[in-house]
């Protein structure tokens, strides 16, 4: 990747100094991480749904979390929200018709951006990184970042997790502190660079600098990403709102999944069976491995731990950043060449004017108009 070059001059940026004893030492934190971490790894785009109504002005909301790794996937998740507003929120027949002419429209085509109820969305496209140290180490959460108060470790505990960009508001105009300004007007020049990429892909990259001059910084997301020995870092999990639920994720993974990936513990024990209660009740003859796997999960849930090594593996929490691309008509869309991993298709049985699924009727069959 290439970000040499300065921001296009007409589109000004708002900066507020922080104030506030929080906003500063956010400023504060994010300066230190600045110097420690100055270089940039891409790791490619991820895609979601933006949403923006009349009264929105420039703003833009996120209706489908910008963590999905090909537009139909994105255009999939709001195929599923129209399908169950229409089944269970709509207020009559002509609401639920007009949310269902989208359904089937998302079912049958690639279709990236459409009006409903007055409510524009469009699939978006961003840009996935990570800060790295001239190592090539990646930043690891930051002492400012939210964390809850009291810990949940619980399994059933992600479902009560905030979401990725649940909430979310896109305000180009929004003010924003003096080290976010200078990462926003240093990333605006950001495009694809080197032999690597498809002569496609550069160019789709070239001209969304022409198209969508401007980005717009997302907040951090949090994953896992994992290496042995000299191995570049892969990652291991999705984005989490929060380095806490990517911990989270990283225990079960090291005392649920993992024991049963590798066979220590057989894929059709109990749900409750872990490296914990295999290690405790000493019954197994790889109670030694499991205990491995146990005392890093351990440690995980003894503070805000962010990197284990179990055998030759490192895992490490690392703190995600994404930009979209924005132009005078809002964020940036799917580019040509990126490719989707499957058709749009039927998601769901066919559901009436009046509410009434039919599951055995397929959704295809269904004449919207």
């Amino acid at each position: 990747m290439s970000n040499e070059g300065a921001g296009p001059v007409e589109w000004p940026v708002v900066v507020r100094v922080p104030v506030e004893p929080v906003e500063a030492a956010m400023e504060a934190d994010a300066v230190d991480a600045a110097a420690r971490h100055s270089g940039v790894a891409v790791r490619g785009p991820l895609f979601g749904v933006a949403a923006q109504s009349e009264d929105d002005g420039r703003r833009w909301k996120v209706a489908v979390e910008v963590t999905h790794g090909c537009p139909q996937q994105a255009r999939d998740a709001l195929n599923s929200r129209f399908w169950f507003r229409a089944k269970d929120e709509a207020k009559d027949r002509a609401e639920r018709r007009a949310l269902l002419a989208a359904v089937a429209r998302l079912e049958s085509e690639c279709v990236d951006e459409l009006t409903v109820l007055d409510t524009r969305y469009r699939v978006v496209r961003a840009e996935e990184y990570a800060a790295v140290d001239a190592h090539g180490d990646i930043e690891t959460p930051r002492p400012t970042d939210p964390e809850p108060l009291n810990p949940d470790w619980s399994r059933g505990a992600g479902t009560r997790s905030p979401r990725v960009d649940d909430g979310l508001v896109l305000d180009p105009d929004a003010p924003l502190s003096p080290l976010q300004a200078a990462e926003r007007l240093t990333l605006r020049s950001l495009t694809y660079s080197g032999a690597r990429y498809p002569g496609p892909v550069l160019e789709d990259s070239a001209r969304a600098l022409e198209s969508h001059p401007d980005v717009m910084l997302m907040p951090a997301a949090f994953l896992i990403v994992e290496r042995s020995g000299t191995e570049p870092w892969s990652p291991g999990s999705s984005l989490h709102a929060t380095a806490h639920d990517a911990r989270r994720t990283l225990a079960f993974a090291l005392t649920w999944m993992e024991p049963r990936t590798r066979g220590l513990i057989p894929y059709d024990a109990e749900r409750d069976v872990d490296a914990h209660t295999v290690v405790a009740e000493n019954t197994s003859p790889a109670v030694a491995e499991l205990a491995e796997f146990a005392a890093a999960a351990d440690r995980l849930r003894a503070g805000r731990c962010n990197e284990i090594e179990v055998g030759s593996t490192v895992s490490r929490i690392a703190r995600a950043r994404r930009l979209l691309r924005w132009g005078p008509d809002g964020p940036e869309g799917p580019r040509p060449s990126d490719i989707n991993t499957q058709a749009p298709q039927a998601l769901h049985p066919r559901l009436d004017e009046d509410g009434t699924v039919h599951f055995d009727d397929p959704a295809q069959d269904e004449d919207p108009s």
